[in-house]
């Protein structure tokens, strides 16, 4: 299924850093009416500029969610080359679907950029959690069989996921990646980790301003509100991301929206660039239920 748009590395996961969120994660100009920081990895670095080549195609992907087979179709589809063309998946690469180590091998061998996702963090800790406990067992929901694959993740690639930013800037096409969304009015400095990763309405704050909500049953979707603001995020006319399948592809003025469900039976879907061109493969069938 093609649909087209006009418009639209040492052994760093013995030393990842157990941080509680931060600075990164508790800056914030948003207002505080809402619930504590959840823990999470900080990255080397939060927010990356990615300059891609004159005259080359970049190719934005949605959450794979292990589903490394519609991932190869996609780009097949998309007519991906790999000595021109640029990747970059809006995170997520990871868990419900069945191959989720390796997409993350493939994804690292491959040169493709990615943002962390809520799930790629929560592999980290899932494999920090479960190496701790060893012989001795663990009661955490890390020792569940869904987390079994993080126990074959290579050195190499727990690096990768431990160094993912939560932001990537396409310097030449003007638009920033991240897996959930950002805060309208906040600059990237001060998003809060959390936020960047689970992200999906926003809710009216006390006093003026937004604050973000994870679950969409109050407020109103981010990207609805999302305007290019150049005295907050210099260099942004649009924004692209994931996380958020229930709504499937978004597609408002200034954000767009991937993720459109592989992992739950629907589809994989790509934006290619710069000709803002949608692409996407039905899923080879359901892996997971919804909320499983």
């Amino acid at each position: 299924l093609v649909m087209a748009a006009a418009t639209t590395s040492r052994k760093c996961h013995g030393a990842l850093r157990r941080l509680l969120c931060g600075a990164a994660c508790l800056a914030s100009a948003v207002p505080a009416r809402r619930s504590p920081p959840r823990r999470c990895h900080v990255p080397p670095e939060s927010h990356r500029v990615l300059v891609t080549r004159e005259g080359s195609r970049t190719i934005l992907v949605g959450d794979v969610h292990g589903c490394l087979d519609e991932l190869k179709s996609l780009l097949q589809a998309c007519g991906y080359d790999a000595s021109t063309d640029h990747v970059v998946l809006v995170g997520d690469l990871v868990n419900k679907g069945p191959h989720s180590a390796e997409t993350v091998a493939y994804a690292r061998e491959s040169g493709f950029a990615c943002v962390r996702g809520n799930h790629d963090d929560a592999a980290l800790f899932a494999h920090e959690a479960r190496s701790e406990a060893g012989a001795r067992g663990s009661d955490s929901k890390y020792s569940e069989l869904k987390y079994a694959w993080v126990d074959a993740l290579g050195e190499a690639d727990l690096a990768f996921l431990g160094e993912l930013p939560h932001t990537l800037r396409l310097e030449r096409e003007e638009v920033l990646v991240v897996h959930a969304g950002v805060v309208p009015g906040v600059p990237l400095a001060e998003q809060r980790a959390e936020d960047m990763t689970t992200m999906r309405n926003l809710v009216r704050a006390d006093g003026g301003g937004w604050w973000a909500a994870a679950s969409a049953s109050a407020g109103v979707a981010w990207a609805e509100e999302w305007r290019p603001e150049p005295t907050v995020v210099a260099g942004v006319r649009h924004v692209v991301f994931g996380h958020d399948a229930k709504r499937r592809l978004q597609r408002h003025e200034h954000a767009t929206g991937l993720d459109t469900g592989c992992c739950y039976g629907g589809e994989l879907t790509a934006l290619v660039l710069p000709e803002w061109r949608l692409v996407a493969v039905d899923a080879g069938r359901e892996y997971t239920v919804p909320g499983g």
